[in-house]
């Protein structure tokens, strides 16, 4: 439907005699006779009569989204991604379905005013089938479910603003693009549809577009002209925040079919995480389940075959409120962590793996753009005054939440809501060097395999429900 139905052709005119008719029969008032007199013979003489029509009453369009007045577009997505790593099922219009423009520019919480954000992919519990229908079946279980409402509304929220986000991502993404272009356009998407308002809502942490053996944790300084090639294999990795809860949902993208083996294996790894996981799962068994998928693939480049590797030393982890990584940590290799440790009722989990053509180990080189401030930093006296003054505009502006250097130079420091167009951090290095050695903020430099090696990545948010575990992060595209 283009059109709201309430919009509706005016009809025909009625003849003259029909309409004086209603006319007198809607308004006792119609008839009136010059100079006040009532037309009813009466003192009236010759007065000549008046006839007063009644005005209609113009029908209302219903409201649209995003302030413009007008109905949403409902629509059919039609265009296809122009690279590879996604599922047959991907389209870069997604959002289209919703009513949502192509490229994206109302915000989600607009689209959604009066019904609710679409709920992820709904999967049991991997647990014996007599634990599984006691908790599919218990009231007292059941009614706490109901009681997180809020939680998995917020949960959703972030994952359909990360869906539209990414998909105006793929649909940017060429041969040619410079990194720091890709980067600066989809972080200010990313802003626009979750309307930031500071540590209220916004972006979780930087965008990562590591190329090739870099596997996590680069995104382009300033004055970095990094350009995207045909040969290249890049992780995508960005993140979206309502009040504190983070969605973290990444994947790898190539141009060129020779790499589809390397992202199909890490893809299927990740879902078969996901599959493994559930309340009361050991942590170590979820990384043999990933092992076992991801090294049961091999692929042939330029004539020589390569078994694609776990990079043992990657981990998911688990989230909690502005604290991206919450403390638990889930191995994508067999024995990983203590067999102790299980994942529990209420906890959300990022599920990610990273797959390697090269030793399957990576070790921090290249030039840090990723920091953050540490969640457990203690209390340490600042002599710098540069050091005091940034810390300050990083506790009101970031938080706990990861950042950048590209962020600091922006005209807002990183959040408008936050310092309108006088956030700029001049001179800063040395002050964030400080901050860096006296354990306040935690440098996070890009992670690397062997150089000519390529790695990929796919990572998505689940959460512990009580009767079942959802994937908010799910799309269909990944």
């Amino acid at each position: 439907m283009t059109q709201d139905e309430t919009t509706k052709e005016s009809p025909p005119p009625a003849p003259a005699k029909e309409e004086e008719e209603d006319d007198d029969e809607d308004d006792d008032d119609e008839e009136v006779v010059e100079g006040g007199v009532a037309a009813n013979g009466e003192g009236g003489g010759a007065a000549k009569k008046k006839k007063r029509k009644k005005k209609k009453k113009k029908k209302k369009k219903a409201g649209g989204a995003g302030g413009a007045g007008g109905a949403l577009q409902i629509k059919e997505p039609s265009k296809k991604p122009t690279f590879r790593g996604l599922l047959p099922t991907a389209f870069v219009d997604a959002g289209v379905k919703y009513g949502q423009t192509d490229p994206p520019t109302i915000p989600v919480k607009d689209l959604f005013q009066s019904k609710p954000y679409p709920v992820g992919e709904i999967q049991p519990h991997t647990l014996l089938e007599s634990q599984t229908s006691f908790r599919e079946s218990q009231a007292e279980i059941r009614a706490r479910d109901i009681m997180h409402e809020d939680l998995y509304t917020n949960l959703r929220w972030g994952a359909e603003v990360h869906r539209q986000v990414r998909n105006f991502a793929q649909s940017i993404i060429q041969p040619g693009i410079e990194l720091a272009d890709m980067c600066a356009q989809l972080e200010n998407k990313n802003r626009e549809l979750v309307q930031e308002a500071g540590l209220e809502r916004g972006i979780a942490f930087p965008t990562g577009c590591s190329l090739n053996h870099v596997a996590a944790h680069y995104t382009p300084n300033a004055g970095d002209k990094t350009v995207l090639q045909y040969d290249d294999v890049m992780k995508v990795d960005f993140g979206v925040q309502i009040k504190g809860r983070i969605i973290d949902s990444a994947w790898t993208m190539s141009f060129n079919p020779k790499y589809d083996a390397l992202l199909e294996s890490v893809r299927e790894a990740t879902n078969a995480g996901i599959r493994a996981s559930g309340i009361d799962v050991r942590l170590c068994d979820i990384g043999g389940e990933i092992q076992e998928v991801m090294e049961s693939y091999e692929i042939e480049l330029d004539g020589t075959t390569y078994p694609v590797k776990a990079i043992r030393n990657l981990n998911g982890h688990s989230i909690a409120p502005y604290r991206i990584h919450g403390g638990k940590h889930v191995p994508i290799i067999k024995g990983g962590c203590e067999e102790s440790v299980k994942m529990e009722e209420g906890e959300v989990y990022a599920i990610e793996t990273f797959g390697s053509t090269g030793r399957g180990y990576v070790i921090e080189d290249m030039e840090c753009s990723h920091y953050m401030k540490r969640f457990d930093c203690p209390h340490v006296p600042l002599r710098m005054q540069s050091s005091k003054r940034l810390l300050a505009h990083i506790n009101k502006t970031f938080g706990t939440l990861a950042f950048c250097r590209r962020w600091l130079e922006r005209e807002d420091g990183g959040s408008f809501t936050v310092n309108g167009n006088a956030g700029r951090q001049e001179k800063y290095m040395g002050a964030l060097k400080n901050l860096c050695d006296v354990g306040i903020i935690q440098p996070c430099p890009p992670l690397v395999d062997t150089r000519g090696s390529f790695t990929a990545q796919y990572e998505h948010t689940i959460i512990m429900r009580p009767t079942c575990k959802e994937i908010v992060s799910r799309g269909d595209d990944y």
